[in-house]
């Protein structure tokens, strides 16, 4: 259990963590205070802040019980006020910005509104210091629209910046941050979607649609409602884009990912192709309400004799797919790229797999989410050292437990039934089942542990759960951390809808 004292700014009494050190080390993953342990960030963005509701917060537990942080809009040190739907940290991604050592948070609003453009969104870069997250000299950067702004352009509404948020260092060792905006319009093509990419301590944006030849030709072209940059997942040498909405001739829906790697041509980023199920080289057939794409998830990958890590696998959920007659029991897709980008199916997974534990169910979903994790990416990799949480929110156990949901734990090596593992709430996850608690809707991955939100169901079950990677099914967390436990406020909303 999660001890330590509350510490907020703006948020009851002031106050900040005790001073780790005298610089930031550098090595270790989210930690924001320099001491060398790791630290880990809740959000409930639909938490009430000053009578506000769905306005936001982020809480941030620091390892080694040294404390607690309530970030919101609230205080004077954070851009922005509270406001109605905001729902501060839709999005969390942590990598060190400023490449000082300690690490920093970026924290999505894709509700924000920016004037009287509503629900245009915006993104907050937080900095660690020694002193603890925004406890610093440096000043919250945020990101948003403006012809004078860090993201240019014009502030439109329902753009949903900071929808997603993907970060980290290439294998140059450059800091990188992806945002998301998928309600954005390309010249009159409405929710066509994007991304920006912000490379570098100079943090300089560049911003890439699916009609965007600069850099190269990115897969496919902006059509309505293909929300390109619902979501990111990345690794040091490749990054990848989902498009859920993109139709496939005359599927609608059907989704599709672009694939790109950190290489630069005028601050673009170099796009390498396209995935989608229309490609002979990829399994299944394009549907209509597949969404191809909703959940992304990449690690580094190191074949056997090779000597660096310059390849990635990447796991593509497909939630709304259907298997024979069973609606939206749902799949995922696992492709290996290489340092070039090219790319070959290796798995598919699904509950009819063979010795996957639970069988497919209409409208399990399995796929809606997705975490994974490389335990030791500079050895080769193998079925112990790479895993990938699956989330499977529509998954009951009877008509009294509907959309209980669960989550599978599955190797990213070799078969997917060899070493799996399954859990949900009541077995494995605390708590009693309950109907509409969609465990596995949120899900996060650190090299040690695999965190599973329960935003929602009881009350008294809501928290965030750390499990061993290599946990056995129905195993129990040896990490929770829950409202009104260990200095987090008692007056969560979702608690853990979002974790990193």
């Amino acid at each position: 259990m999660v001890a330590g004292a509350l510490l907020t700014f703006g948020v009851g009494t002031g106050g900040t963590p005790a001073a780790a050190a005298v610089a930031c080390p550098s090595g270790v993953e989210s930690d924001f205070n320099g001491d060398g342990i790791r630290d880990t960030a809740v959000a409930d963005p639909e938490a009430t802040v000053d009578g506000v509701p769905k306005a936001g917060v982020v809480h941030v537990v620091y390892g080694g019980g040294k404390g607690t942080l309530t970030l919101s809009q609230a205080p004077d040190n954070v851009p922005g006020a509270p406001e109605a739907g905001d729902r501060y940290g839709y999005a969390l991604a942590v990598y060190d910005a400023d490449l000082d050592g300690c690490s920093d948070l970026a924290v999505g609003s894709p509700y924000e509104d920016i004037g009287t453009a509503a629900d245009s969104g915006a993104v907050h870069v937080i900095y660690g210091s020694t002193s603890g997250l925004n406890g610093g000299t440096k000043a919250v950067k945020e990101f948003y629209q403006g012809t004078d702004k860090p993201l240019g352009g014009g502030a439109e509404a329902d753009d949903w910046v900071g929808y997603a948020v993907a970060a980290g260092k290439t294998s140059a060792g450059q800091p990188y941050l992806l945002i998301g905006s998928p309600g954005e319009s390309i010249g009159t093509i409405e929710d066509a979607g994007g991304f920006y990419y912000v490379s570098g301590t100079a943090q300089t944006v560049t911003f890439t649609h699916q009609d965007t030849e600069a850099g190269g030709v990115v897969a496919g072209a902006a059509e309505q409602d293909d929300r390109f940059g619902t979501t990111l997942a990345a690794t040091p040498t490749h990054f990848a884009v989902g498009t859920p909405g993109e139709a496939l001739g005359t599927v609608t829906f059907a989704g599709g990912v672009g694939l790109f790697t950190h290489t630069l041509t005028s601050g673009y980023p170099k796009p390498t192709g396209g995935l989608g199920q229309d490609q002979d080289a990829i399994g299944g057939s394009e549907e209509v309400g597949d969404q191809f794409g909703a959940a992304l998830a990449m690690v580094p990958y190191r074949a056997s004799g090779a000597t660096s890590t310059t390849e990635s696998l990447l796991a593509v959920g497909v939630p709304g797919e259907d298997l024979s007659t069973t609606v939206d029991a749902g799949a995922v897709q696992v492709f290996r790229l290489t340092a070039s980008g090219a790319y070959s199916e290796t798995m598919w997974i699904d509950q009819n797999t063979a010795d996957v534990d639970q069988e497919s169910e209409a409208g399990d979903f399995f796929g809606k989410r997705l975490a994974a994790v490389n335990t030791s990416p500079n050895a080769t990799s193998t079925a112990t050292t790479t895993r990938l949480a699956i989330g499977v929110p529509g998954e009951e156990s009877s008509e009294e437990h509907m959309e209980k949901g669960g989550v599978q734990i599955v190797p990213l090596v070799g078969e997917p039934g060899a070493s799996d593992q399954w859990i949900d709430p009541g077995y494995g996850v605390p708590g009693i089942p309950a109907p509409r608690q969609l465990a596995g809707l949120s899900l996060a991955a650190t090299p040690s542990l695999l965190y599973v939100g329960m935003p929602y169901g009881p009350v008294e079950a809501r928290a965030v759960h750390g499990f061993p990677w290599n946990v056995a099914s129905g195993g129990a967390p040896t990490v929770t951390i829950k409202p009104g436990e260990g200095g987090i406020p008692a007056d969560g909303v979702a608690f853990g809808a979002t974790v990193r």
